[in-house]
């Protein structure tokens, strides 16, 4: 318990800091007036493909689940989806709701299977937003940065490497075996377990999973290119796709949903498309405000499952210490 609240506090102190940072370096008023501009009928265009998306994430897990040979019907999937973003909107990561899937898959599904097919699912799309970003590389601007088109490079190839790693586990059996106890990818412990669930599935339920996640990340690009137009700004498609990546990555540093971390980078990364530190700001806030707030409508979806298999809402929430 204490570690966790270790870590929570690590998150908060991570974006206090990241947003002291930034603020030090541009105007507060300047990214409260474009902010204050902001035209709600773009805001609500992109609300609603963040959550649409669900539904597409939804069908890619589906596939993984069916790789593995576990029958989850896919509406059941689509709820997970609903209520796992509405956790997003109170626990301290961009990743919390995967916690909650995990945690109410499991009652359907192994603990292992529903643990390694969340892991892959989200991998799938991390590695699909690297390879889309390689494949927008030829058409990026001149003054793009030269450090940020070796990172997409490194970054697709690490990721296709590390995916071929996982689905060819008796390499990492090899590797990790001389590791003790639970930590041992041979045996049946925890880790030997999540290796075998995400290596089941197969390459053609990947494969799957992979196509969805390019249309996903194709979505999760006009998202941004929405929040960009209720500000006024003319942000070229192809150039979010060369730049989401980063801020997808900049999830996985300790802090609350990537706040105070993308809003750091933001003025670098959107300065080759000629926007203003204060501007670039600005989109990053909104972005973040929009897709936490998309957990609104998973809220009657939560209610549902609560009422459905008469629980109490306290019985189908993760644990404090388990949101990390």
């Amino acid at each position: 318990m204490m570690r966790k609240q270790a870590v929570n506090l690590l998150k908060v102190g991570v974006t206090i800091l990241g947003l002291y940072l930034v603020l030090r370096e541009v105007d507060l008023a300047s990214i409260l007036a474009v902010l204050r501009g902001v035209n709600v009928w773009w805001v609500f265009v992109s609300f609603m493909l963040v959550n649409a998306s669900l539904v597409l994430r939804a069908y890619r897990w589906l596939l993984l689940l069916r790789g593995v040979g576990a029958a989850v019907p896919f509406g059941r999937l689509v709820e997970l989806y609903f209520v796992g973003n509405f956790f997003n909107m109170f626990l301290l990561s961009g990743f919390g709701g995967d916690v909650v899937r995990v945690l109410e898959s499991a009652r359907d599904v192994p603990g292992s299977v529903a643990a390694g097919t969340v892991i892959l699912d989200r991998f799938t799309g991390l590695i699909m937003l690297f390879v889309m970003a390689l494949l927008a590389l030829p058409w990026r601007p001149d003054n793009f940065p030269a450090w940020l088109v070796w990172f997409i490079v490194a970054g697709a190839a690490g990721g296709v490497g590390l995916l071929v790693l996982l689905m060819q586990g008796r390499w990492l059996r090899r590797l990790g075996g001389w590791l003790p106890g639970p930590l041992s990818s041979v045996g049946s412990g925890p880790i030997a377990k999540l290796l075998q669930a995400v290596e089941g599935c197969g390459w053609r339920a990947v494969g799957g999973a992979l196509a969805v996640s390019l249309l996903f990340n194709l979505m999760l690009a006009l998202w941004w290119k929405t929040a960009s137009l209720a500000l006024g700004l003319d942000v070229a498609y192809g150039y979010l796709a060369l730049v989401v990546p980063v801020l997808s990555v900049l999830l996985l540093v300790p802090s609350v949903s990537g706040l105070g971390t993308n809003e750091m980078a933001a003025p670098t990364l959107f300065a080759a498309a000629g926007l203003g530190a204060e501007t670039a700001v600005a989109l990053s806030l909104l972005n973040f405000l929009v897709v936490r707030l998309s957990g609104i409508l998973g809220a009657p979806v939560y209610l549902w499952t609560v009422v459905r298999n008469g629980r109490h809402p306290q019985e189908s929430a993760p644990e404090p210490d388990q949101t990390s």
